[in-house]
């Protein structure tokens, strides 16, 4: 239950997509920022399984990865008795609003969107959907009237479009929404993917978080590396596994790897093992409690009932 803060409590929103397993890059990027601001002000979070249709339009496929997104996220910390927590697809109003965003949208800030055509360019299947994608971003992040959006890099661009539009619109209008801010952590901007691409289901290239310890392993032991033999030198600051490593390790710890690098005798097998025994046990609690959570559907469902209590309309007041 999202309570009553006072006018100049910040208010945080983030949504992720239900198109498939969530992985590293999703967790660091995103759902863990996310997740710290819920002891900070107002927080809601969404599944976004209209975006996700961009990409999933089997009908069961997109329920059940829906359901094991809301999973995820409770297994992973949100607390439904501080945010709220729905499904886009149950806010009607935010896909009307999209509609009524698009009118002062220019085609040539949608075009300039990286997202688009980084997919076009990889020939990924484009579609209106995939293209207008930053309005209906928009409309999820201004009918909340959130004043901050934890993003990972890659959607940096959407929340400037959101701005764009925001500031357009109440030009034209009056001032209607907040103008939101990107949060994005310096040191994972980016969380690169198995074959050195960012991490992202659309590339086949993710670590998911609560796959089998033999699947975790066989992921990792894939990500893509030089072909630096065990006793050259090598730059921890351009290795995939490297990246990786430093998010779960202290600071004393990646200084001694990145040490262990630049000395050589180092091999890469041995740095992904040593990701591998950083994840595994990191991920544990949250894996205990994703397997309570849905052995006990009743449970999950009273979590679920507790995150969608309030009506719409006071969800959007600034």
């Amino acid at each position: 239950m999202v309570r009553n803060k006072g006018q100049n409590t910040m208010r945080a929103l983030s949504g992720i997509q239900s198109s498939g397993k969530l992985h590293v890059g999703n967790y660091f990027g995103m759902m863990k920022p996310a997740l710290e601001l819920q002891e900070k002000g107002e927080t809601f979070y969404f599944i976004a399984n209209y975006h996700a249709l961009t990409s999933v339009n089997e009908a069961e496929a997109l329920r059940l990865s829906t359901h094991d997104v809301a999973l995820d996220f409770l297994a992973c910390g949100l607390d439904p008795e501080r945010a709220i927590f729905y499904r886009q697809s149950d806010v009607p109003e935010v896909h009307e609003l999209a509609w009524l965003l698009s009118i002062v949208t220019p085609m040539g800030l949608l075009e300039r969107c990286h997202s688009y055509k980084d997919k076009e360019a990889k020939g990924i299947p484009a579609n209106h959907g995939l293209f207008a994608y930053p309005v209906l971003m928009a409309a999820d992040i201004l009918a909340m009237q959130a004043d901050v959006v934890p993003v990972g890099q890659d959607q940096k661009q959407h929340v400037e479009v959101t701005r764009d539009i925001a500031i357009k619109f109440n030009q034209k209008f009056g001032e209607t929404f907040k103008i939101p801010e990107p949060m994005i952590r310096a040191s994972v901007a980016v969380v690169p993917g198995l074959d050195g691409q960012k991490m992202s289901k659309s590339y086949n290239n993710t670590i998911e978080l609560f796959a089998s310890q033999a699947d975790t392993r066989k992921s990792i032991m894939r990500i893509v590396t030089d072909s630096k033999t065990v006793a050259e030198p090598k730059d921890p600051a351009t290795c995939n596994v490297f990246a990786l490593y430093k998010l779960f390790a202290t600071e004393q710890e990646r200084e001694a790897m990145a040490a262990r690098y630049r000395a050589g005798g180092l091999g890469y097998g041995e740095v992904k093992q040593a990701l591998f025994d950083k994840f595994w046990p990191a991920f544990e609690p949250f894996r205990r409690r994703r397997e309570e959570l849905q052995k006990d559907p009743e449970r999950s469902s009273r979590f679920s009932s507790a995150a969608q209590r309030g009506p719409v309309k006071n969800f959007t007041k600034p």
